[in-house]
């Protein structure tokens, strides 16, 4: 498997250089949990399906999920621009009314 994945990772490395994601078999495997974690499959199916003896190990791709999205929403925060102040807030005889 190993082989493989080296055999067709590597022309799309060649090809695309910012592509730097390491691939193994654990990471494909990695990916499947967050996956399945995403689309709302019970932590338990999840540890089942990886074969995890106790839940505790399968709660990393939980805690990790949680990270992912606290970094994106960050990221959002910090690209938003700040609103401009409506027109409405701006003509200071609407705010005698």
């Amino acid at each position: 498997m190993r082989y493989l994945l080296h055999k067709y990772v590597q022309p799309v490395r060649r090809d695309h250089p910012d592509f730097t994601q390491p691939v193994s078999p654990h990471s494909l495997r990695h990916m499947k949990g967050m996956h399945l974690l995403q689309s709302g499959v019970p932590l338990e199916i999840i540890r089942d399906f990886l074969g995890h003896v106790d839940v505790k190990t399968t709660e990393i791709y939980a805690r990790a999920n949680l990270e992912m999205k606290r970094k994106a929403l960050e990221k959002a925060a910090d690209c938003t621009p700040l609103p401009k102040i409506p027109s409405w807030q701006q003509n200071k005889s609407l705010h005698s009314l």
